[in-house]
């Protein structure tokens, strides 16, 4: 790097590499403060902050520990981020929601036209974020962003197989078609639908 991070960069390079498989175990601060162009004590204190978040595990005597996966984490955190981005669109602004809709199914065709093996998760995260994004709410804005890097990890199951693909993207269809007909309520079952379909279908997996 070219710059020192700030302690937010420093927490999402490191979330990326947990996130891509290049951090997959113990984490050696030596080395990583060097590739990261830092010094130990910055990095230490954003590994200390992922901790928190319940991305790394500090283990006493050896340092930070990637998280193992845990399918119990899994039924705890897609529940819990379908009723967080649920709260997140009855605290959006009805109208502003109707303006959502077509940019919605943009992103829902950009999806759909993906090649096999494509990053179909980085498609679905810009979905979520833009079906989000008339929320006023910073502070559940926040609490989202902070806890869906502990469910990404999960994604790589969730979007293994062509059929489920096809499916998400219906449900995403038919959140922006009741959003774009004024049923926010009915909008967001459909959201919490969305999420817990997709457990069901990792947990099958």
């Amino acid at each position: 790097m070219t710059k020192r991070p700030l302690r937010g960069e420093l927490i999402e390079e490191i979330t990326t590499r947990v996130l891509d498989g290049r951090l997959d175990a113990r984490i050696n601060e030596v080395h990583l403060a060097r590739e990261l162009g830092v010094s130990r004590t910055p990095l230490r204190e954003a590994l200390i902050g992922l901790a928190d978040r319940g991305l790394l595990v500090a283990a006493p005597g050896r340092g930070f520990l990637v998280a193992p996966l845990d399918p119990e984490e899994a039924r705890r955190l897609y529940p819990l981020v379908a009723e967080l981005e649920s709260l997140a669109l009855r605290w959006t602004s009805p109208l502003d929601l109707t303006l959502l809709p077509d940019a919605l199914d943009a992103v829902a065709d950009e999806m759909a036209v993906l090649p096999a093996g494509a990053d179909l998760s980085a498609v679905d995260d810009r979905w979520h974020e833009l079906l989000l994004s008339r929320c006023g709410n910073p502070h559940l804005l926040r609490l989202i962003e902070q806890t869906k890097p502990l469910l990404k990890r999960y994604e790589s199951v969730y979007f293994g197989g062509p059929e489920r693909v096809a499916e998400s993207i219906t449900e995403h269809r038919g959140i922006a078609d009741a959003l774009r007909s004024g049923d926010v309520p009915g909008a967001t079952a459909l959201l919490v639908r969305n999420w817990v379909k997709a457990l069901a279908y990792l947990e099958r997996s």
